[in-house]
């Protein structure tokens, strides 16, 4: 299965892009992955460059075929302003311009970094919301990663191999549906050539009750007279 990893972040090293290698390599602990990462800093230019020209180089084009084509993603961002940064929303911009549906019922596993511990809501008030948009599958589990947690033995170590699991879950059943030798086929044998349903006996006719001389009508039948 093929597992693609976009990392936003853009110094060397990078936080983000170590949590992207720690998530990649936690799924590959639970499924059977080739996994390849993208770092979004060697394609800026080209991101720009497709938004005043339209048309995307041939790094970015092979970076978003990839994407495409990927049985699941892991897309990490650094939090800027409270949310995901402008090149890491550039380039899914550029997906969906080129592709609306390219995500669509895709795995996706969401994480972040950042300074502080304040900016987690970034997985759930943008990162989600813009992967629910894009229809992707989420997984439950997203993942960020303050700058305490690199030194802290409990919390993210465990947030990581949650969600990496996860991650494998969807993708391995995605793949097992997507076989073709796995299309279920129905016993004709089992089904009768013919299916007999007994007759209903149509109801009793009464004729109208008489009192007095007089013939009582229904009211239901002095309706339909009406209405003929």
């Amino acid at each position: 299965m093929r597992l693609v990893v976009v990392s936003a972040g853009l110094s060397v090293p990078s936080s983000t892009r170590l949590l992207a290698d720690r998530l990649a390599a936690a799924t590959a602990g639970h499924a059977a992955v080739d996994a390849r990462v993208i770092e979004l800093r060697d394609l800026a230019v080209e991101i720009a460059h497709n938004f005043t020209g339209g048309f995307p180089g041939p790094a970015l084009a092979d970076a978003l075929d990839a994407v495409a084509e990927a049985d699941g993603l892991i897309v990490v961002t650094p939090v800027f302003s409270a949310s995901y940064s402008g090149l890491f929303k550039s380039f899914f911009d550029v997906l969906e311009v080129r592709d609306g549906n390219a995500l669509a019922g895709k795995p996706v596993l969401i994480a972040a970094t950042g300074g502080t511990a304040r900016h987690s809501l970034v997985l759930d008030h943008a990162l989600r919301p813009l992967f629910a948009y894009l229809k992707a599958v989420v997984v439950p589990t997203g993942v960020y990663a303050a700058s305490e947690d690199w030194g802290s033995a409990e919390g993210l170590p465990e947030r990581i191999g949650r969600a990496a699991e996860e991650l494998a879950a969807l993708m391995t059943g995605l793949s097992v549906v997507r076989r073709p030798d796995q299309t279920a086929v129905p016993d004709q044998s089992a089904v009768p050539d013919q299916v007999t349903v007994p007759e209903q006996a149509a109801p009793p006719q009464t004729a109208p009750p008489q009192t007095g001389g007089f013939t009582v009508v229904p009211f239901e039948e002095q309706l339909a007279a009406l209405r003929r």
